[in-house]
């Protein structure tokens, strides 16, 4: 409801594009020899067609990376070169059943058997030294992890890069799906990369918008932009994390078992940043002592691409030289560290580096609880009932709430009229507040006092509300936004929350309509960040109305069988009185465990 079409993925973290490749150019600095058409037999006998990458005239084996694609190997051709001109083996190796390899492809579930043997197969060869790892972000962030689990014996490191958690971050986030699903799967379909219908913006626009105008129910839309799926609709009969989604990744007791140096790497604005620290915190959770001492965090200010080659501008804010690391130089150091026995990587001085926005400077912690030094109790407060104006609006207290009434918005599933600014081609997401704006009287807003210092936060927000509907289920989102002096805001974290899920993504259960009762929203996404003297919060709670989301009409049934005809109006009550108090948690920063590098 607060966010421009292009910003989805930012706000809402709806929306996560698997197929980003890009790079910066590098001039080759050794010669290099390449191979098209290296077959890889598989255990059960299927061949993946690999592109290898030496350097040339080299005298001994050398260690190994690969990176495992969908999106077909040669996309990744200048990363080749470079790893090969500073002394690795590189192999481009397509999935099951896509580019020129052979099998079927069933995104995702068949990747951890098939890495395992790509592994055991180059360790084998003469060229290889029996050091292995692998390359990637995205679909190949995921890759490794899914290899990873499987313990191929010689799989020596992993640097797992923004990687998307199945059921976590896609191809749904809070158990609710999104219509860039099916933009993704038609960019797979086939065995060529599908580019130019993924990247037809307008075309896709028109589509869900189409979709969300009819009021067709969710598990329709692989048929109305014209691409069927069973794919999609095996997804979307699994609403809610279970044994499926499960099996996609390390359980507790994988987790447990490795035992290999890890790095991984994510982005502050990347919609598969829950994902990526899903994983990173599976490991923290259950990984043995020694484990985990090899495990390291990088978080930089970077969307989805930004992670394999940062920019300085993002969503409409600009960064600072710092921020722009060289991702092929790090990955170097990296597998030089861990595979060659060289120097640990200079930029790595502790356990988890993460990068703070407006003072533009990299931070870190011994853990990724450490970057938060306190938790800062933040009231909701109204007088009046007057919350749900963006410009009246409710307040940000420090001190508890003594009374007042609640706040309300109705909200009406039928309505569709963010559609028209939706489609609106937007660049600066972080910053656009016409959402914001729209929404006035369709949602509830809270500002804080102006900030009479500098005030850095970093971590994790959380939002304890009481709350009531009168229906037996709905979706909310909440939104968390700097709003500075001259009245510009920048988007600080989001989370959301199918009511039918307010005590765990596990377990479904209805609401008794008029009971209060506390909804947690405790899967923000990460934040850190310089709040300018004179800044206020706005805090945001409202509706999950978008073309790019699964429609819940609010009925309690099946969602993604639900149409317009099943539509019922909802009318959401937060409470803030001292019997039933909503809060919000702002994490402070730490200081940093070591002088930043500007």
């Amino acid at each position: 409801m607060f966010h421009s079409a292009r910003a989805l993925a930012i706000l809402l973290a709806l929306g996560t594009c698997f197929a980003c490749s890009a790079y910066a150019a590098e001039a080759t600095p050794a010669p290099v020899e390449f191979q098209w058409g290296v077959k890889i037999p598989l255990r059960d006998g299927v061949k993946l067609n690999a592109t290898l990458y030496k350097p040339r005239d080299h005298k001994q084996a050398l260690p190994c990376a690969f990176t495992l694609t969908p999106y077909i190997a040669q996309t990744y051709h200048e990363r080749g070169m470079y790893f090969a001109a500073h002394g690795y083996v590189f192999l481009t190796v397509d999935v099951r059943g896509r580019g020129n390899s052979e099998g079927q492809f069933t995104p995702l579930l068949q990747e951890a058997k098939d890495a395992h043997d790509v592994v055991e197969w180059l360790a084998a060869q003469p060229y290889c030294d029996g050091k292995v790892t692998m390359w990637g972000g995205s679909y190949a962030g995921y890759d490794q992890w899914a290899a990873a689990k499987e313990f191929p014996p010689h799989l020596a490191t992993i640097v797992p890069v923004a990687s998307p958690k199945p059921g976590v971050d896609y191809p749904m986030q809070h158990n609710m799906f999104y219509s860039y699903d099916t933009q993704w799967l038609t960019l797979v379909s086939g065995r060529a990369a599908q580019e130019s219908i993924f990247g037809d913006m307008d075309f896709w626009g028109a589509q869900f918008r189409r979709w969300y105008e009819a009021h067709a129910p969710f598990k329709e839309l692989d048929r109305y932009i014209g691409n069927p799926s069973p794919i999609f609709q095996t997804w979307v009969s699994h609403p809610m994390q279970d044994a499926y989604w499960d099996s996609f990744s390390p359980t507790p007791e994988q987790y447990a078992k490795l035992a290999l140096p890890i790095l991984s790497i994510c982005g502050q604005y990347d919609g598969d940043q829950p994902g990526a620290l899903a994983y990173y915190g599976g490991h923290m959770k259950y990984g043995s002592a020694e484990a985990k001492a090899k495990h390291y965090l990088i978080i930089g200010p970077w969307d989805h691409p930004g992670t394999r080659t940062p920019k300085a501008d993002v969503g409409g804010l600009k960064f600072g030289k710092a921020s722009l690391l060289d991702m092929n130089a790090l990955h170097k150091a990296w597998y030089d560290w861990t595979l060659k026995d060289g120097a640990k990587p200079e930029f790595l001085k502790d356990k988890v580096a993460f990068y703070l926005t407006g003072e533009e400077a990299w931070r870190y912690a011994p853990t990724l609880e450490a970057v938060t030094a306190r938790n800062e109790a933040w009231h909701l407060a109204s007088v009046g009932a007057r919350a749900n104006d963006v410009f009246a609006a409710g307040d940000l207290r420090r001190d508890k709430a003594d009374g007042g009434k609640p706040d309300r918005y109705v909200y009406d599933s039928l309505d569709t009229s963010s559609a028209a600014w939706e489609q609106e081609d937007s660049q600066n997401g972080l910053t656009d507040q016409r959402g914001v704006m729209m929404a006035s009287g369709k949602a509830l807003f809270y500002h804080s006092p102006a900030f009479a210092a500098d005030t850095d936060i970093a971590g994790f927000p959380k939002l304890s509300a009481s709350i009531a509907l009168d229906q037996p289920d709905t979706d909310l989102a909440v939104y968390l936004f700097e709003v500075k002096p001259d009245g510009s805001s920048v988007f600080l974290s989001s989370d959301a929350l199918r009511a039918r899920y307010r005590h765990g993504p596990r377990e479904a259960q209805l609401v008794k309509p008029g009971a209060v009762e506390r909804y947690d929203f405790e899967h923000f996404t990460f934040v850190a960040r310089r709040l300018g003297k004179g800044s206020r919060l706005r805090l945001t709670i409202g509706p999950v109305n978008s073309m790019y989301a699964e429609k819940n009409y609010n009925t309690g049934g099946t969602v993604a069988d639900e149409s317009g005809k099943d539509a019922r109006k909802v009318t959401v009550t937060l409470y803030h009185d001292t019997a039933h108090p909503s809060t919000l948690s702002l994490p402070i920063a730490a200081a940093s465990s070591v002088a930043s590098d500007k």
